[in-house]
């Protein structure tokens, strides 16, 4: 008897992606990515627990380039993970499950996501952060 010939599963490069596949793997990724900032946060709280030069050269780090893309990432990260854990709640609810409310509470949670960043980062910029 000849093995018979199964079709073969779909694989990623065969489907377009979505906004709400997008928005899923952008969630699980910013999940990771406050997971790394949670021991960067930990890292600040024991500079500022040790002496003062550990303080002074984690706020350097913090006040140079690559600390302040950082810092913006992580921003980014907590806005969009945070509000879309929101829309996650509503569906638990029950509210949203239509397709064109599923696209309109995702394209809702990208632009607050962007707005609540960017104003974080303006009102850090303006306490001293630009120094």
């Amino acid at each position: 008897m000849a093995a018979q010939q199964r079709p073969l599963s779909p694989h990623l490069q065969v489907y377009q992606p979505q906004l709400t596949s997008v928005l899923s793997i952008v969630h699980r990724g910013t999940g990771v990515m406050l997971s790394l900032g949670a021991f960067i946060l930990a890292a600040w709280l024991i500079s500022i627990a040790g002496d003062g030069d550990a303080f002074a050269q984690f706020n350097s780090f913090a006040g140079s380039l690559p600390g302040k893309l950082a810092l913006f990432a992580f921003t980014a990260s907590l806005a969009y993970h945070l509000l879309n854990g929101i829309r996650h709640l509503l569906w638990d609810i029950g509210w949203g499950f239509e397709l064109p409310q599923v696209y309109a509470s995702g394209w809702i949670v990208l632009g607050l996501a962007l707005a609540v960043t960017c104003v974080v980062a303006y009102i850090g910029l303006q306490a001293g952060g630009a120094a």
